[in-house]
């Protein structure tokens, strides 16, 4: 392998074992934020996507050259030099067989680029999904909490209301109905105001996970284009068999 092809197979290699560390079960989508937030990734996130469109241009380069390398010793007409040259046969299959192994390593190379940036921006989603489903749940639990307290006192108050006492006792109760409904109104506000932010981070969640599945659709189509880009060396060798 010459110097080029022997760095874009250590960057497959090194593709395969990122996103196999990013398919570990018990490293969290939480921890992953938290990784991808340190400061060395701010600092290199104004080169990131200069980075990444140059290297899909060199794998693209890279990918059209060794296809380029297919289709010219798969086309080569060898039945007359392979009677003058009895290795000739050989060299040439050996010439194709070096093509197509670089035509791979390059199509799986550009392939896994593609997925390891959608996989970390899944990660992250995922992650932001995660932590606005803890806060919903801890809206939905002070929400319940508050309305058990609302009924407690509302059954305080009509208690307060049936039982007959005398004047010092109206005096005192209307006091306390008094205070029992400021209390009612207050909590009457939080549970309406818990009751809309429930109902806003569940939009927010509805629309992430519309989100997700347009990630996923997207993802399944790159993985069809490149399964179809893999199939046309395979298609040409048919055609000139």
């Amino acid at each position: 392998m010459t110097l080029q092809w022997t760095a874009v197979a250590s960057f497959l290699y090194v593709e395969i074992g990122v996103l196999v560390i990013f398919c570990l079960p018990f490293v969290s989508p939480q921890r992953w934020q938290r990784i991808f937030k340190w400061s060395i990734w701010n600092r290199l996130s104004q080169f990131w996507n200069k980075g990444f469109l140059t290297m899909i241009v060199i794998l693209i380069v890279l990918f059209l050259d060794a296809l380029r390398e297919v289709r010219k010793y798969s086309n080569a007409d060898q039945s007359k030099d392979a009677k003058l040259h009895p290795n000739m046969f050989d060299h040439m299959h050996m010439k194709l067989f070096r093509a197509q192994r670089n035509l791979y390593i390059s199509g799986f190379s550009l392939f896994l680029w593609l997925v390891m940036r959608r996989v970390v921006t899944l990660i992250n989603q995922l992650a932001v999904a995660l932590g606005t489903s803890a806060a919903l749940q801890t809206q939905a639990e002070s929400a319940n909490k508050a309305a058990k307290k609302y009924m407690e006192d509302n059954e305080m108050l009509k208690q307060a209301l049936v039982d007959p006492k005398g004047e010092g006792g109206k005096k005192q109760d209307t006091e306390e109905n008094k205070l029992l409904k400021k209390e009612m109104q207050r909590l009457a506000e939080e549970l309406k105001s818990s009751t809309d932010a429930l109902k806003k981070s569940k939009s927010d969640l509805d629309a992430m996970k519309k989100q997700t599945e347009g990630l996923t659709k997207e993802y399944d189509r790159l993985l069809q284009e490149h399964q179809e880009l893999q199939n046309q060396p395979d298609n040409g060798d048919k055609k000139d068999n």
